[in-house]
């Protein structure tokens, strides 16, 4: 279980989401339910990122007071790496075409984000299909790609 507390207050429009402890983070939303689900979200996200990347997040400190005038609320989510979606480094050497010898190369050079589960390596999807995305296609370069 992971829990910050948030400072929630309105800023041009907006509901922004300051969490304590949690340096250089924000969220905002269109409202306060808006807002709260962001930064629930972001506590989610950061906490996946630990866990996949082996580094903690800050220690929780509670009983703040608003900085912002806004209004103080505790954030709780739970996360592990179960939630992650994944495929087998077997799976996402298939749908990257590549081998399965690549993939865990991609993985130790931090191309691809990934985790091992006893002799079992996993990939995130979110990682395989950024890297679809983003990967540098065979061949020349279109006329329109090389005038940009």
């Amino acid at each position: 279980m992971y829990i910050y507390e948030f400072e929630f207050f309105e800023d041009n429009g907006m509901m922004a989401a300051f969490p304590f402890g949690l340096d250089n983070h924000a969220t905002q939303g269109i409202d306060l339910a808006d807002a709260i689900a962001m930064a629930a979200d972001l506590v989610k996200g950061l906490a996946e990122d630990s866990l996949l990347n082996g580094h903690e997040l800050p220690e929780a400190t509670f009983g703040h007071e608003p900085e912002h005038g806004g209004k103080v609320f505790t954030i709780a989510v739970s996360a592990s790496l179960d939630d992650v979606e994944t495929m087998t480094a077997s799976h996402a050497a298939e749908v990257l075409g590549v081998s399965r010898g690549r993939v865990s190369n991609m993985l130790r050079d931090g191309v691809l984000e990934g985790f091992r589960k006893g002799r079992d390596s996993f990939v995130t999807r979110a990682s395989v299909e950024q890297r679809l995305k983003s990967r540098i296609r065979p061949g020349r370069p279109s006329k329109e790609t090389a005038a940009a």
